[in-house]
């Protein structure tokens, strides 16, 4: 069994990027800020799309609401104009309005003629519940927590670092997957299109499933799993968000197609998008700017072709499968509110590849 530098099985059959990470598309960068303090499982992650001035110099984006059981803010406007004009922020569900306000007050402090002689701004912030872990009641997140995540982000990206922390941190802190401690998973896929590389790489804030149903790498451990969980049975009722980066040259309608194939990647990994999962992804191109200003010239350029997007949708699957497999292999096990603790996969099952190797 081949697995990746995090000890994860390795899914699929297209190579990886250097570091098996979203930040493997050249200008993208991740922040955290993680708060663990007794009943206190929470944080934000930041993901900065690119350098320079998102809001004057945005980023074609596509959207695909999988299951939309969720409270996100910005995606009605992606999917009429079809950009993307501000840094992504991930928290918990009732801390999307505290992060929304931390993403205008940041922007207006980069453009003083915001809604001045400037349009407003679109922030775009996901959301997953992890009220399980997490004492959400208290609001524990605040602007100056999701203001410290986008300054991590700023900070890796001018040092050009891609490296990050995956699994209980961030937004990943309290948040749970197939009955497993989950959060943050990324990994990146390549294709070859006219003699150069494309990557595809995916960030998840994985906080899905039911123990039952998890699978890896093809093999259904879920059932061998169930008895050890500590999760109450039923419906899927969590969610997941994937964010997709690629460097190939696309448009909006092309992006929500490459948005849709979050999915497949998804229900790799057991899930059946319940009714009550929110499942949302967003892919973004690096490859070209859309100015905000109308006197400034829109790019021309040559796009991909429509019979060339297969590799970039397999690309897209693979990242996301993995994202999810890096996010349960990353994380730590966490106790939270009330006494509750999600495991670890890796601490209450040792034995994951005798289980893999079940028939």
């Amino acid at each position: 069994m081949e697995l990746t530098a995090l000890g994860a099985p390795r899914v699929g059959t297209l190579p990886a990027g250097a570091l098996d990470a979203i930040t493997d598309v050249p200008g993208v960068a991740l922040g955290h800020c993680t708060l663990d303090d007794g009943a206190t499982q929470t944080g934000a992650t930041v993901l900065l799309p690119q350098p320079g001035n998102l809001f004057l110099h945005k980023l074609p984006a596509g959207l695909a609401v999988i299951n939309g059981f969720g409270k996100s803010v910005g995606l009605m406007q992606v999917q009429e104009l079809g950009t993307l004009e501000s840094p992504i922020a991930l928290v918990s569900t009732l801390a999307v309005g505290t992060a929304a306000t931390a993403l205008v007050r940041d922007a207006m402090a980069h453009n003083p003629e915001l809604t001045r002689s400037l349009p407003t701004l679109n922030p775009l912030v996901f959301e997953c519940n992890d009220g399980w872990l997490n004492d959400a009641r208290t609001l524990a997140l605040q602007e100056s927590h999701v203001a410290q995540a986008l300054a991590a982000a700023r900070d890796a990206q001018r040092a050009g670092q891609g490296g990050f922390a995956q699994g209980s941190v961030g937004a990943g802190r309290g948040m749970s997957c197939h009955g497993l401690k989950g959060g943050i998973g990324s990994a990146s896929r390549q294709v070859a299109w006219q003699g150069r590389p494309l990557t595809v790489g995916a960030l998840v804030l994985a906080n899905h499933g039911r123990p039952e149903a998890l699978t890896i790498a093809g093999r259904r451990i879920g059932a061998a799993l169930q008895a050890r969980v500590d999760a109450e049975g039923g419906p899927e009722r969590g969610s997941i968000i994937v964010l997709l980066a690629t460097d190939a040259p696309l448009d909006a309608r092309q992006l929500g197609r490459v948005a849709r194939r979050a999915a497949a990647g998804l229900a790799r990994t057991g899930s059946d998008y319940g009714h009550g999962s929110g499942d949302i992804a967003l892919a973004f191109s690096t490859a070209w700017r859309v100015p905000q200003r109308a006197d400034e010239p829109m790019p021309a350029l040559a796009m991909l072709h429509e019979a060339a997007l297969d590799g970039v949708f397999q690309a897209a699957a693979e990242a996301t499968e993995q994202a999810i497999v890096h996010a349960l292999f990353a994380a730590t096990t966490v106790s939270g509110r009330d006494g509750r603790t999600r495991h670890a996969l890796t601490e209450l099952a040792p034995d994951w590849r005798a289980l893999m190797e079940q028939r």
